[in-house]
């Protein structure tokens, strides 16, 4: 696939980013939102930073434009992060409408380094019985309630 220099421009953002994440105690990711060929946010891994396991580049990224668009839906916005975004960045990109995304390195060179997500696709592909984590349903009945009263709302936003 060829870019045009200002995907480059968007790309290269996302990977300096990435580096100086490194640079300053981050994780090695980086990420950038786009809005109308403007850059919107911004943001690198946080995760040890932070100890927030959920604040991954992309997801940041997403929050903070988020914010100054005063909207959740990014509509019209493209994400560069500077590496395949894992299965919960994906999930969180698909949440938020994200039109399309462009990354660099591939979920290969993240694994070769020690951030391997195959789990989680393996995970994901089996019976919910099967996968490691124990669940449990409980208290459908109470929490049905809350459901009913949902669909029932007329002003409710939806998403």
């Amino acid at each position: 696939m060829s870019m045009n220099k200002d995907q480059q421009k968007f790309m290269r953002k996302a990977i300096a980013i990435s580096r100086k994440s490194v640079e300053t105690g981050g994780g090695p990711f980086g990420a950038v939102i786009v809005k109308d060929g403007e850059i919107i946010a911004s943001s690198n891994n946080q995760v040890t930073k932070g100890n927030d396991p959920t604040a991954h580049a992309e997801v940041m990224a997403i929050r903070k434009a988020c914010k100054k668009l005063k909207t959740f839906d990014l509509s019209g916005c493209e994400l560069y992060a500077s590496c395949e975004p894992c299965p919960m960045c994906l999930s969180a990109m698909y949440w938020a409408h994200i039109d399309r995304y462009y990354y660099a390195n591939q979920k290969e060179d993240a694994k070769s380094i020690g951030f391997d997500d195959q789990f989680i696709y393996d995970e994901l592909d089996k019976p919910a019985g099967k996968r490691s984590m124990p669940r449990e349903q409980m208290m459908r009945d109470e929490a049905l309630e809350t459901f009913r009263a949902w669909t029932e709302k007329s002003d409710k936003v939806e998403y």
